[in-house]
């Protein structure tokens, strides 16, 4: 299975999406600042996750909620992750 993963940081109130077969283990290796680009937002916490049975599907996926349309659909579905320029 493949993983597609939202992470939140509270200290940057901003999201981050990936994915991984393990999203627990990249969550951790975020945490431990071992992305450059997540490094700052320490601590990371995993907010959703979907399963896919193949790697296209997954970066599929990421991609939409990585799009417009897919940030508004997490600030719809997740209204206790939004930053405060997203708040309606």
């Amino acid at each position: 299975m493949f993983y597609v993963y939202v992470l939140w940081s509270e200290r940057l109130k901003k999201r981050y999406v990936g994915s991984a077969v393990d999203p627990d283990k990249r969550l951790h290796e975020h945490n431990a600042g071992k992305n450059r680009f997540t490094k700052g937002g320490i601590p990371w916490t995993l907010m959703h996750t979907e399963a896919f049975p193949d790697l296209p599907s997954a970066r599929k996926r990421e991609a939409f909620l990585k799009s417009g349309v897919g940030r508004a659909w997490l600030d719809q579905q997740f209204r206790q992750y939004r930053n405060k320029k997203n708040k309606q």
